[in-house]
């Protein structure tokens, strides 16, 4: 009965797509038939004790839309000019259906087990498992409700099997959870639990059991707020489901009712919630090409008007936004001090010192023992990365694990295949040495700063500035021009003006600008002559 309970938020989902099918074959039907059941299946007792709870699903209400409605009903707006064009309901809907059950529901007394590798490929060399544990507790405490009631490192040379330690260990582990009152959850610090590690353990321990990649996407989901932040959790969320499902089956198999057939309509339960996944998965990844098509209309709008971007990015809560806040003085800004405060990409304008405009991104956070499953359904938030005049890369110069932060940055960033001229031209910056007591600088290069209390501001502003002529090949000229054309206003529009100096007898004045090849051609061929 247990496997049922747990089977129970598929069916409703099961029947409407049951009930749409009828519904695109005939007029809608008054009823549904998934759970008629031909006289000669047998039904198993757990599966009539289901279709007696199931009767109240009888009537279809509605039908989902399908992939064509959603699209075209985005075409429409994005005819009609309107930026908000993709329906929030819609994602709402996407975001909100067949979320991983048992995490986010409630609160969680979370017994921390962290695996200490002691050799091979999986061993961590560039941190100790105490620090792992440390950033595990982290993970836990940034989810309101859910606190740590117990932990332990525990040594093991065999990370590869389902149950990751060895007969003697994991004996020992299950007794200590048994005996840790009140513990409705166990988190394994490891990145990713195979389906068939996590039911055995789940079964040795009677408790929920997660993993790094669970985690962090319940923190994620908690603080997705715009539509593509929703869309890209709701992907990455889609191997959970599906390692769950398989899970849930297995049991249910094994109970005698999951293979049989759902209402005659050829396909057994499992391959019609393997089905609407699918099909999930398909209209998840349409929406976000659609917001990709947009992000890279508004990027060719900012190159366009040739505004420098500057990417900032670093490990989580690493200070980013602070710093973005400092650079900018945009007061809309609120960082806070969790990890993945920052889930979606935000451009903030600000003003360097010769008063050239610059856009600064603030990008999501960075993680370690993440899967690649998880960077890839954000590789569009990410991608903008690749788009960039110019990257910031910021550590927290105060954290212990800072040396291990950094190697997981930059080998994300060469998944991401980011340019070799971005890679070579990135500013390392050293935060947070307000913490550090008497701080030096120890690594060629790199700038210190603290951008809670905007220390070093002055100097970093001036290195990106020397980057960003650099790179967007822009030139300091001194233009002579005329006081009575419009000259001037046109410089002053299209170009940064850093100095005028003023010849009142001749009507001229001599202007210092900072202008790319681009502007100066449209400027000698407006002002030809002159």
């Amino acid at each position: 009965m247990a496997t049922m309970r747990r089977l129970y938020p598929w069916f409703p989902h099961v029947q409407r797509a049951c009930c749409t099918r009828s519904y695109r074959t005939a007029a809608a039907p008054t009823t549904c038939a998934l759970f008629h059941t031909p006289h000669h299946v047998q039904i198993h007792p757990l599966t009539a004790a289901y279709q007696s709870q199931s009767r109240a699903f009888a009537v279809c209400g509605r039908r989902l839309k399908n992939t064509e409605d959603l699209s075209s009903g985005w075409s429409r707006e994005e005819e009609e000019g309107d930026e908000d064009y993709i329906d929030e309901s819609e994602v709402e809907e996407l975001f909100q259906q067949q979320a991983p059950a048992g995490i986010g529901e409630g609160q969680h007394r979370v017994f921390i087990v962290h695996p200490d590798v002691k050799w091979g490929s999986r061993k961590q060399h560039l941190t100790t498992a105490d620090l792992m544990m440390a950033e595990a507790v982290g993970l836990v405490n940034t989810l309101h409700g859910w606190r740590v009631v117990d932990k332990i490192i525990l040594s093991t040379k065999t990370p590869e099997k389902k149950k990751i330690f060895g007969k003697g260990n994991f004996q020992s582990l299950t007794d200590k959870i048994r005996q840790t009152a009140g513990i409705t959850a166990v988190f394994v610090n490891v990145e990713r639990l195979s389906p068939l590690s996590e039911r055995e353990m789940e079964e040795a321990w009677g408790v929920k059991v997660f993993d790094r990649y669970s985690v962090v996407l319940h923190i994620f989901r908690l603080n997705a707020k715009t539509k593509e932040a929703k869309l890209q959790i709701s992907l990455a969320e889609l191997p959970l489901l599906r390692s769950r499902l398989r899970n849930e089956m297995a049991n249910f198999d094994q109970q005698g009712g999951g293979s049989r057939y759902i209402g005659g309509s050829g396909e057994t339960l499992i391959e019609v919630q393997q089905r609407l996944l699918k099909e999930r998965e398909m209209k998840i990844r349409s929406a976000l090409e659609k917001l990709r098509r947009k992000r890279h209309l508004l990027r060719a709008q900012r190159k366009h008007k040739e505004f420098p971007i500057v990417s900032v990015l670093g490990y989580t809560n690493c200070g980013k936004t602070t710093l973005i806040k400092a650079l900018t003085g945009d007061s809309g800004l609120q960082p806070r001090n969790q990890l993945f405060a920052t889930l979606d990409v935000t451009v903030h304008a600000g003003q360097l010192p010769s008063r050239m405009a610059v856009l600064y991104v603030d990008t999501i956070g960075f993680l370690s023992q993440l899967p690649h499953q998880l960077i890839d359904s954000f590789s569009a938030t990410l991608d903008d990365i690749k788009h960039s005049d110019l990257l910031v890369h910021v550590r927290d110069i105060s954290h212990p694990e800072t040396v291990n932060q950094k190697a997981n940055v930059m080998n994300v960033l060469k998944n991401l295949h980011i340019p070799n001229r971005l890679m070579s031209s990135m500013i390392e910056v050293h935060n947070k040495i307000d913490l550090v007591e008497n701080y030096q600088l120890t690594e060629p290069g790199a700038l210190s700063i603290s951008a809670l209390e905007e220390r070093g501001l002055d100097q970093l502003k001036d290195v990106v500035e020397g980057q960003i002529v650099n790179s967007t090949g822009k030139h300091i000229l001194d233009l002579k021009v005329d006081l009575s054309s419009p000259q001037l206003s046109w410089l002053y529009k299209e170009a940064t003006v850093q100095d005028v100096q003023v010849d009142a007898d001749e009507g001229s004045a001599v202007v210092t600008v900072i202008i790319s090849d681009a502007a100066y051609g449209r400027y000698k061929k407006v002002f030809r002559g002159r």
